[in-house]
């Protein structure tokens, strides 16, 4: 795209007046020759720039990371802001954005914002980079703590819509809905013919058989957390993945459900939990922890809640400290129990966060965002 030269098409002396000095004609003569200069070194900076298959070719010399068709610097800028501003994100978290994308150089922010794994590119860098140079905890988990409230908000706006179980990658966990029972199960592989996944087990850790032929509802949750559920049937059996499989008919009618506003990481982490009591009300309520000890592990987990398998009975209102180590940290949470789901002896609790420290929520975070390994 070259710039249009419209400074050279207006007439100046209208903007004159007849008691303009000779210096006042000469600054603004100025400023006019520094625009003009500007527009015509920001097209040869265009032209020069390769784009597409151009770019590919022109070897890793040149290649910067975020993507071809790289825009200069003040461009891309203003891009960024713009497509922040059309997300909702914070004068903060902007600025955020900003160090993201400069540490690791990104020129195609619209690119970008449109692929959840390049966004995690970008923000893994920055969080290694806030963890190695920020200077006490206090101030790294404070910047952690915008690194990730920047990347939650951008959650919800990249793409990523499923439109056909042919789409689906290795490792996703699909929730098998067969009339009273819910068992989750890991994608094995994913070929054009079928879907190939674990055969469901039941709590004592046994294979449940599924005939060929038997209907159910599958729910799948992607990535930038949106949920989706279609209908299948068993086409088969195989264990050559070496563990027996279900193979599962692919559908091409997949039905949006909802969107989480955290994304969620499917799990096997001991916990410990204890029941809290409130008493009192208002600015003389108090919460009591009690000493009794349930133990239990969680499925999966996000920044604003988990599900937990328990054998013991937990009440949906009931409110419960949580209590577990990752990656030798100790995390301790407040949480309230809003639904349960029975499955033969194991109840499924799902809580939601009350209450996580600032320290804990940034390690939450890492953990699913697997910005902690490698």
């Amino acid at each position: 795209m070259i710039f249009p030269m419209f400074p050279l098409e207006i007439d100046y002396t209208a903007f004159w007046k007849e008691d303009t000095t000779p210096i006042e004609i000469i600054i603004f003569s100025v400023l006019v020759a520094i625009i003009i200069v500007y527009v015509i070194i920001a097209n040869k900076l265009k032209e020069k720039i390769p784009t597409g298959k151009a770019a590919a070719s022109s070897g890793g010399g040149g290649r910067i990371a975020g993507g071809s068709g790289a825009l200069p610097g003040v461009f891309s800028g203003f891009k960024i802001h713009r497509l922040a501003k059309n997300v909702g994100l914070s004068r903060e978290q902007i600025k955020m954005l900003d160090f993201v994308f400069k540490t690791d150089q990104v020129t195609d922010p619209e690119k970008s914002f449109n692929s959840p794994s390049l966004l995690d590119r970008h923000f893994k860098k920055a969080y290694r980079v806030i963890e190695q140079s920020s200077g006490s905890e206090a101030e790294t988990n404070s910047r952690l703590s915008l690194l990730f409230s920047t990347r939650n908000m951008l959650e919800n706006s990249v793409g990523g819509n499923l439109t056909s179980t042919t789409q689906l990658k290795d490792d996703t966990t699909l929730i098998i809905n067969d009339g009273r029972e819910k068992y989750s199960v890991p994608v094995v592989s994913t070929t054009s013919e079928h879907l190939t996944v674990e055969c469901p087990k039941n709590a004592y850790g046994r294979h449940i058989n599924l005939q060929k032929g038997s209907k159910f509802t599958i729910l799948v949750f992607t990535k930038n957390n949106k949920s989706f559920s279609f209908e299948t049937r068993v086409i088969g059996n195989s264990s050559k993945f070496g563990s027996d499989t279900l193979l599962l008919a692919h559908s091409n009618q997949l039905k949006f459900l909802s969107q989480r506003r955290y994304r969620r990481k499917q799990v096997v982490i001991p916990c410990d939990l204890f029941i809290v009591i409130v008493e009192g009300s208002g600015k003389k309520q108090r919460l009591i922890v009690d000493k009794r000890r349930l133990t239990g592990n969680i499925a999966d987990i996000s920044v604003g809640g988990c599900s937990i398998k328990i054998k013991a009975p937990i009440q949906v209102g009931a409110k419960l400290k949580i209590e577990f180590n990752h990656d030798n940290s100790n995390i301790a949470a407040l949480g309230q129990v809003l639904r349960t789901n029975r499955t033969g002896i194991v109840t499924v609790i799902h809580i939601k966060f009350l209450k996580v420290t600032r320290k804990s929520m940034n390690i939450i975070n890492a953990f699913v965002y697997e910005y902690d390994n490698g």
